[in-house]
């Protein structure tokens, strides 16, 4: 796995734990931002994976 996949999915696993601990604490706005967060991140992780295996 290259290295930008494995940090944008580190980058996915604390923003998912970031927007639970938020949604736990009632900030439903920032929660919803962390939320965006995971969906960008995880997005990036698939991309320089599909690259990756593309490009060889």
């Amino acid at each position: 796995m290259p290295r930008l996949a494995v940090y944008a999915l580190i980058v996915c696993l604390l923003a998912v734990a970031a927007a639970v601990v938020s949604f736990v604490q009632g900030s439903w706005l920032v929660g919803v931002v962390w939320v965006l967060i995971v969906g960008l991140s995880s997005n990036m992780c698939w991309y320089y994976v599909k690259r990756a295996k593309v490009t060889g």
